[in-house]
């Protein structure tokens, strides 16, 4: 949706949900593809459920860096649709595919490496046996999943969300059928267990690619621009400019993920129980936060446009409407937290299980916290897309590190262990960390609008 430098808050309202829609659309089905592999392997083994788990988490964490130079592509791109400059929207393309490409041959020794790495990291034989045999496919799913991103960042950023959202949506589907044919051996296939589950995870990767590079390659809004032409031909100059953006977005969304992923180590040092219930929570707490990060991405995304419009009026609207929209999902999420904390917890246990009722205990408590953060947690998530979408992540991603490693990290361990609340303890320890840089980033953003106001001078 178009706007004129004199659309009113209505008009912004609307525009913002009508793109955030097929964007949260695209972060859930996402997260299903994933709840798909993890409720199949449970189906077939423990052991194949745990090595995957593990072998995830490696290359969970290898593309949420790699992922930063698709973030980078969408404001760069938007920026550019704002100023009809169909030159420049090829040339961030064309290197940030090189950049995606790349990055992924890099790591992919790493990925391939993946027994003996778990074997360090203390993790049994067996485990890392099976979790290798996982990875030596999976690994080279890398390409095409990182090409995803980037493919997505480029039709989101065009205003086309909801192709990318139909393309992950089918690969979702041929990935649940894969995993049901292989992983089982059913319709006449052969019983290929984990390793069947990581053909499935290639298959998908590369039918979603198939399916986006060929939308692409059509739609009135792509097919005219050129995109693929000249493939080979360097740009250094939007190179550097992709790479320059997109790093510390990559090294942004690692830190926060890491300090959930150091959270379960924490919770795991207090027992199985207390570990029992943060993963639950953490689960519809991850559920509910793919809202706020399509939200997130639609912020960006109207911000460049915006920007490449040099419309400061639209600017700042299209964000305040955004930060309010958060702000509402926010205290939705809050209600849900408090008033069914006990249904969420009890849905995920066997209720004839003798430990139930005490993980619902601990599970209530951690829902109570977690309701306190959303609010932050949401905003920060609002902010940090909109910074994306006026370029500017170098500062956002220390503000981010520093409030959740050098603030949130340590308060998990002085309130969990120090002060003995436990796994509350921990979860207080994180929602101090996401208010921490919900702050810092409030402050950011605001001195980022108002150095783009007419007349004023940007801040160094």
């Amino acid at each position: 949706m178009h706007l004129s430098t004199k659309t009113g808050w209505l008009g912004h309202f609307r525009a913002t949900v009508v793109l955030s829609l097929p964007l949260i659309g695209i972060h859930i089905a996402q997260m299903l593809t994933h709840t798909t592999d993890v409720v199949m392997l449970g189906w077939y083994g423990v052991d194949e459920l745990a090595a995957a788990v593990l072998a995830s988490e490696i290359y969970f964490v290898v593309y949420l860096v790699g992922v930063g130079a698709a973030q980078a592509v969408m404001p760069m791109i938007a920026n550019a649709h704002g100023a009809d400059d169909s030159d420049r929207i090829r040339q961030v393309f064309r290197m940030g595919n090189w950049i995606t490409i790349a990055y992924a041959v890099a790591v992919l020794p790493v990925l391939l490496l993946a027994e003996p790495l778990l074997i360090v990291l203390g993790q049994s034989p067996h485990l890392s046996a099976l979790a290798g045999d996982y990875m030596q496919i999976a690994a080279w799913s890398m390409v095409p999943t990182l090409l995803v991103s980037m493919l997505r960042s480029l039709l989101s950023a065009l205003r086309r969300p909801g192709i990318a959202l139909i393309a992950i949506l089918t690969g979702a589907a041929a990935n649940a059928l894969c995993n049901y044919i292989l992983i089982f051996g059913n319709w006449g296939a052969p019983e290929l267990g984990i390793r069947g589950a990581a053909i499935a995870t290639v298959v998908t990767g590369v039918l979603t690619t198939a399916i986006l590079f060929y939308t692409v390659k059509w739609i009135p809004e792509t097919s005219g621009r050129g995109l693929f032409k000249r493939l080979l031909k360097p740009n250094w100059t939007a190179f550097r400019e992709v790479l320059r953006l997109g790093w510390p977005i990559g090294l942004t969304l690692l830190a926060e993920a890491g300090l959930f992923s150091s959270s379960k180590v924490m919770v795991g040092w207090l027992g199985t129980i207390p570990l029992a219930a943060h993963g639950i929570v953490l689960q519809v707490v991850a559920i509910c936060f793919m809202v706020p990060l399509g939200l997130s991405s639609a912020a960006t995304i109207r911000a460049g446009f915006a920007a490449g419009q040099r419309d400061h009026d639209g600017l700042k609207r299209g964000s305040m409407t955004s930060l309010a929209l958060s702000m509402a999902i926010a205290l939705v999420a809050v209600a849900l937290f408090l008033v069914f904390p006990e249904s969420f917890v009890r849905l995920f246990l066997d209720q004839s299980h003798p430990e139930t009722d005490r993980i619902v205990e601990i599970g209530i408590t951690l829902f109570f916290v977690a309701a306190v953060f959303q609010v932050f947690d949401y905003l920060q998530v609002v902010i940090l897309g909109i910074l994306r979408g006026v370029e500017d992540t170098k500062v956002p991603m220390i503000l981010v590190a520093t409030s959740y490693w050098l603030i949130g990290a340590p308060m998990c361990l002085v309130l969990g262990f120090r002060f003995e609340f436990g796994a509350a303890g921990i979860w207080a320890g994180l929602a101090i960390g996401l208010c921490a840089a919900a702050v810092a980033l409030s402050i950011r953003l605001w001195r980022r609008l108002d150095a783009r106001a007419p007349g004023a001078r940007t801040p160094a």
